[in-house]
């Protein structure tokens, strides 16, 4: 037995070697450094224990495909859904959120590979003939297929040049230095919205005027438009400039008013960086290195935004009007699910409080979180006092509800619909990243490799309580359900720490339905070539 002062230095032993707990001796330097990031110790000692404890793998217990977690709408319902919304979103603030924050540097790594051999020299016709570098060979093959092609050009380095003779004659730096350098398109430092990504007339294809003429279509039940866009400091007034120049053109064409606002992801969001011994990793001037915290960070925004709905869709996800059609039709239609769903809810939560349920209403509200909302209880629910149940049961329907689009699994990437336990022993449907699993366990890689659908980043949400009042949306986020990366500075090695995915854990404690819609609503353009696609010519 253990007694007195060695009890004490027992139980000190268990909590310091549980919790993990480290001692860092930061500078005068360091602590001014966080001062100005508003970044507390604590939160910085609290990511260096996640570097040393890593994440766990979250627990799935099989795959959601349809009539098992995924709902298959017909035809008749797409129509009555849609007709519920375009009714419903006159009462309604809504408003369209893009993350649009980065540079589009990785949509052009193969080039930029190609841009670091010797002008002029043979080394371009080997790596053009290369299989490593096939992108770069179909990028030039196919270049005057790209709506940036005359923009290119007219620059002043291919002004008085014949594009085609330079790429015949494997002569192709000055091209990647007209698009890629700020000598020329600087498409290498510039934001995905802000490229030429489709041809019109008027010249503005880019992702910014597809997710304007967007709004327009689908996210309002009225003449204004409300857009958000996240974006990076140094590309705000560029993004800014731009907006300024669509909004004169499309409130004249279309008859409304825009209201499109920007913000940046906080730096208080950032994450310390560490060297692969998971200590602070320092610039040559002995300061500590941040990394933001990848798109989980954005929740912060979204938590700032006043609406009733909020439509959740990628910069780069985006079509010519041509098709712009069936994107409208499934937008609507998963507005309308999660509209119909909200309606059930409210009603449910207003009953509860009011004491008005009778053992009918509470079998039938338990039937609607276990079928509609697809929540398992967890073990100890069936001991709770019909009071405690009811509890759990508000507690359960009262929070963010989110509606998201599924797209038949056909090679894409994205992150994939399961069923997974939650910190309280419940199971529910969660969007998971492949990082998340543990596919060195034969049974989750089986449930991975059953998985029929992901998620193509395509949302609607209701951000507000049956009272109207918003939820604080950082209290929803699993902070056990973030990423370790390895990356470089300055030819050091470093590991980085992603936040919880805006769509997976940011998203973990929501209420979650999800629907399918058909793959041509999904179109990102991840690299260059991408732009190839019939549905972005």
């Amino acid at each position: 037995m253990i007694f007195g002062k060695n009890k004490c230095i027992f139980y000190l032993y268990l909590l310091i070697t549980q919790q993990e707990f480290i001692f860092m001796n930061w500078t005068t330097q360091d602590i001014e450094q966080l001062k100005e990031k508003n970044i507390s110790i604590e939160q910085v000692e609290e990511q260096i224990n996640t570097f040393n404890k890593g994440f766990p793998h979250l627990e799935i217990t099989k795959a959601a495909t349809i009539g098992n977690g995924i709902i298959r709408l017909s035809e008749d319902e797409i129509v009555q859904n849609i007709r519920k919304y375009n009714y419903e979103s006159r009462k309604l603030k809504i408003i369209k959120f893009v993350p649009a924050s980065g540079a589009a540097s990785r949509m052009f790594k193969v080039l930029f590979e190609l841009m670091k051999s010797k002008p002029g020299s043979k080394e371009f016709e080997q790596l053009m003939n290369d299989k490593s570098f096939a992108g770069a060979a179909n990028f030039f093959s196919n270049i005057q297929k790209f709506a940036f092609y005359d923009d290119l050009r007219k620059t002043e380095i291919l002004k008085d040049k014949s594009i085609e003779q330079l790429i015949a004659d494997y002569r192709v730096h000055d091209i990647l230095q007209a698009l890629l350098d700020e000598t020329g398109l600087n498409y290498g430092n510039k934001p995905k919205g802000l490229l030429k990504f489709h041809k019109y007339d008027n010249g503005m294809g880019t992702p910014c005027r597809e997710h304007l003429v967007e709004g327009t279509l689908y996210a309002s039940g009225t003449s204004e438009i409300y857009i958000h866009f996240t974006v990076s400091p140094e590309h705000m007034n560029d993004f800014k400039e731009h907006v300024q120049v669509l909004k004169k053109h499309f409130e004249a064409h279309f008859a409304v008013n825009y209201f499109v606002s920007f913000s940046v992801q906080k730096p208080e969001t950032d994450t310390i960086a560490v060297d692969l011994n998971n200590q602070p990793f320092r610039d040559e001037n002995g300061n500590l290195l941040f990394r933001p915290g990848g798109h989980g960070a954005l929740i912060e925004n979204m938590n700032e935004l006043n609406a009733d709905l909020i439509f959740v869709k990628n910069i780069d996800n985006v079509v010519p009007d041509r098709l712009k059609e069936e994107t409208t039709k499934y937008k609507k239609a998963l507005a309308g699910v999660l509209i119909s769903y909200k309606e059930k809810i409210v009603n449910y939560l207003q009953k509860i409080e009011n004491q008005e349920v009778n053992n009918d209403l509470f079998n039938e509200i338990e039937q609607f979180l276990k079928k509609e909302l697809c929540i398992i209880f967890g073990d100890a629910y069936k001991f709770l006092s019909l009071e405690d149940k009811l509890a759990y049961l508000f507690n359960k329907l009262n929070r963010p509800l989110r509606v998201c689009g599924m797209v038949k699994n056909e090679g894409e990437p994205g992150g994939g619909p399961f069923w997974a336990k939650n910190n309280d022993g419940s199971i529910s449907l969660q969007i998971l990243e492949s990082s998340q699993i543990d596919l060195n366990n034969p049974e989750k890689k089986k449930i991975v490799q059953e998985a029929t659908h992901f998620n193509p980043v395509d949302l609607v949400c209701c951000v507000k309580d049956y009272k109207g009042n918003k939820f604080d949306l950082t209290k929803y986020v699993d902070k056990n359900t973030g990423f370790i990366s390895e990356k470089s500075k300055d030819g050091k090695a470093l590991k980085a720490l992603e936040l919880p995915g805006l769509w997976n854990g940011a998203m973990a404690d929501w209420n979650t339905v999800f629907v399918e819609v058909p793959i041509a609503t999904f179109n990102p353009v991840k690299v260059v070539n991408d732009l190839l696609r019939p549905e972005h010519q």
